[in-house]
C-alpha cells in the first residue's frame, strides 16, 4: 500500500512541474533558502560543498545552492521533471549531476558534505530507508539538512485543508489547476489582511507568500492539494526521524511557527558524536 501511494505521489509530482516549469523571483532565490535553513546552517557555508538534494523537482533548490557557490551538486529526481530540471540547470550542467532515481537509491560513498531535502520528506510514506541512504552518501561529519510540514502552528490550517484534500487529490489535473486559482483569490485577500492584523501563520504569510509572484502563490496551492500523501510532523516526530537514522546533535528550527526545519550531523565516527538535541525557535513577529 505504502509502495502504491508513494508511485502515485511520484506521478503527481511529474505532472505538477511539467506545469510549473519556472522558478520566478523571490521563489527561485538564495534569500529564500536562507530563509528555509534559518539559523541551522548558514548560506554562506554552502560555498565549495559537495551537496546532493534529494527530490529537486524543476532544479529550484538546485540552482540556488549553485548560486550560493556550491561545489559540485548531485540532483536526485525520480519522476517526470527530470527533463525540467535539466533545462533548467544546462547552463551550470558541468557543477550538477542529475541523478533519475528515487531518494532511497542515493549512490552511498558520494563523500558529500552536505544533503538536503527541501520539503519532500513529508511526501514520501516511508522516509526511513532516505535516511538510511542520505546517511550512507554523506562523509563523516557531514549533515542532512530537511525542511518537513509541521503539525505544531497548522492545527486550524489542517481543519479545513485535510478534508479538501480528499477530494482534490483525486480530480483532473485541469480541474485540479481551476481550483487553484479561485483558491489564490481568497489567499490575496488573506495576505492583505495579515498585513493588518496578527493572523494565523500572519508571519509567513507576509514574509514568504506576498514576495511569491501570482502563478508561485497558484503553484502553492496546487502544491497543498495535489500529492496523494502528505504528512505534518510533530516536533517529536521531526526528531525522531534523525535520531533513529543514526544522525547526531540534531537541532530543529519551528520556521516561521508552522513547518520545521531540521539538521543532523554524521558523526566523525561510528558510534561516536553528540545526541543533543536544541530546539531554536521562531522569534515572534510583531
Amino acid at each position: 500500500m505504502a509502495h502504491d501511494v508513494g508511485r502515485r505521489t511520484i506521478d503527481d509530482f511529474g505532472e505538477q512541474w511539467l506545469s510549473f516549469r519556472e522558478n520566478p523571483g523571490y521563489y527561485g532565490s538564495p534569500d529564500l533558502l536562507a530563509d528555509i535553513f534559518g539559523p541551522l546552517f548558514s548560506i554562506d557555508k554552502v560555498a565549495g560543498l559537495r551537496v546532493a538534494e534529494i527530490g529537486s523537482g524543476t532544479g529550484r533548490i538546485v540552482n540556488m545552492l549553485l548560486e550560493a557557490d556550491a561545489a559540485h551538486v548531485y540532483a536526485v529526481e525520480p519522476s517526470a521533471a527530470m527533463a525540467v530540471l535539466r533545462d533548467n540547470t544546462a547552463a551550470r550542467c558541468d557543477r550538477v549531476t542529475c541523478i533519475e532515481t528515487a531518494g532511497d537509491r542515493l549512490p552511498a560513498g558520494l563523500d558529500l558534505d552536505l544533503a538536503v531535502s527541501i520539503g519532500v520528506l513529508h511526501h514520501i510514506p516511508a522516509p526511513e530507508a532516505v535516511m538510511r541512504a542520505a546517511y550512507a552518501a554523506l562523509r563523516p561529519g557531514g549533515y542532512l539538512l530537511a525542511w518537513l510540514y509541521g503539525r505544531e502552528g497548522n492545527e486550524a490550517y489542517l481543519r479545513v485543508v485535510a478534508p479538501l484534500r480528499r477530494v482534490t487529490t483525486r480530480i483532473p489535473h485541469r480541474a485540479l489547476m481551476d481550483v487553484s486559482r479561485i483558491a489564490c483569490i481568497a489567499l490575496d485577500a488573506y495576505i492583505g489582511l495579515c498585513r493588518l492584523a496578527p493572523l494565523p501563520m500572519r508571519a509567513y504569510m507576509r514574509d514568504v507568500l506576498a514576495k511569491f509572484p501570482r502563478e508561485v502563490r497558484v503553484l502553492t496551492i496546487y502544491d497543498q492539494l495535489n500529492p496523494a500523501y502528505a504528512k505534518y510532523y510533530t516536533r517529536q516526530e521531526a526528531y525522531d526521524l534523525f535520531a533513529s537514522a543514526g544522525f547526531a546533535d540534531v537541532r530543529l528550527y519551528h520556521r516561521h511557527g508552522y513547518s520545521w526545519t531540521v539538521i543532523g550531523q554524521k558523526p566523525d565516527q561510528e558510534g561516536t558524536g553528540s545526541k543533543r538535541e536544541t530546539v531554536v525557535l521562531q522569534p515572534s513577529q510583531p
